[in-house]
């Protein structure tokens, strides 16, 4: 199988490859970017080296994929997904471990929620096999931008688009895979520090028989005006309850929430109008491992108010504590507005094995 030198293609970057081809990551060419403040990184966007991208041919096949400078895409303005919102989406990391090495963190359950979101949305999606295979590929091209240990880490964002011209509501007649990423700090300024939310009752984030349990582009944008009416009221960001029956929780704008009273951490089941995020997943697991009693069950607001703890779990923010809860003239504080402890706990566990600090005996981590 050919191999090619990253720091050749970093001279050259015209050059092209093709899925399959092994890419070399030396120490010479894993070296980190020399221009970035890792102290100070943030959570934004920024230009890395190359991006990944697949198309399918017109039988619906997907063609082998390649790596590419990263940069613009060339869209119809008939494009399935600029039309009517065909895409999917994921989130995932890569991690600079204690001894200098990247890790992916459970890249399989992020290839299968794709998959189980393309059926939803009528469209074709890689294998198991190729999406990881495709999301290695673009992690060891672009290793030199995975932050140095404990200083964040490198966010992978896979997308999968109709990319072919369509006018009238039908699936696209041509598919795009993409993978580009990004490094990066914490998604909340503070960092693992208590946020503040506010209970939201008048808007919802999905409908029973909709699209919330998958990850499709078009559940996005509709949180940007209570997000943002939120934060000019001083809060964090936004809990969504229920479009039935309002009255029982159900997730914030982009990650899971679960509450701990005594011994036992309950979260909102996932029954279509909430998204299995693998974080989410993996703190359920490491949860019970711990010797918690976990339940996945519907959760009222006056449950949620009489929690010890509450906190966030995503691919963006890890494990986040809630410091305080405001439902309408209500305000909750947990922990004294502080970290709680089993907070602390699980975000510390979570952490230490994407890291590579403690034993995975969850066989989570992957190396490239």
């Amino acid at each position: 199988m050919p191999r090619i030198e990253i720091s050749r293609l970093r001279q050259n970057k015209s050059l092209k490859i093709q899925a399959g081809v092994t890419v070399s990551t030396t120490k010479d060419t894993a070296a980190l970017g020399s221009d970035i403040d890792w102290e100070n990184i943030g959570f934004g966007i920024r230009s890395t080296d190359f991006m990944y991208v697949m198309k399918t041919d017109r039988s619906g096949e997907w063609r082998s994929g390649e790596l590419l400078p990263f940069g613009n895409l060339e869209l119809s303005p008939a494009a399935g997904v600029l039309n009517y919102g065909q895409g999917l989406f994921e989130g995932m990391k890569a991690y600079r471990t204690q001894d200098g090495s990247a890790v992916l963190f459970r890249p399989k359950e992020n290839a299968l929620r794709m998959i189980s979101g393309a059926k939803r949305m009528c469209m074709p999606a890689p294998s198991v096999g190729d999406f990881t295979a495709a999301v290695k590929s673009t992690v060891k091209a672009n290793v030199r931008w995975v932050p140095p240990h404990g200083k964040g880490s490198l966010y992978i964002r896979p997308l999968l688009i109709g990319s072919g011209a369509i006018l009238g509501l039908a699936p696209a007649p041509e598919y795009s895979f993409i993978i580009y990423v990004s490094p990066v700090g914490n998604y909340f300024k503070s960092g693992l520090a208590p946020i503040s939310l506010k209970v939201e009752t008048f808007y919802h984030r999905a409908a029973p028989g909709g699209t919330g349990g998958v990850k499709t582009i078009g559940n996005y944008a509709p949180v940007l005006k209570t997000q943002l009416d939120a934060k000019d009221q001083g809060f964090s960001d936004v809990l969504y309850l229920d479009a039935a029956e309002n009255k029982y929780v159900e997730e914030v704008s982009s990650c899971n929430i679960f509450t701990v009273k005594g011994n036992t951490i309950s979260t909102p089941e996932t029954l279509g109008t909430i998204l299995p995020g693998i974080t989410r997943k993996s703190i359920i697991e490491l949860a019970r491992d711990m010797g918690y009693k976990v339940k996945e069950t519907a959760v009222t607001v006056e449950e949620l108010l009489d929690a010890d703890e509450v906190f966030c779990t995503g691919t963006a923010v890890v494990v986040n504590p809630v410091g305080s809860i405001t439902y309408g003239d209500r305000r909750v504080t947990y922990s004294d507005g502080g970290v709680g402890k089993v907070s602390r706990a699980l975000s510390t566990s979570l952490t230490d094995i994407q890291m590579g600090r403690s034993e995975d005996k969850f066989g989570w981590v992957e190396q490239l």
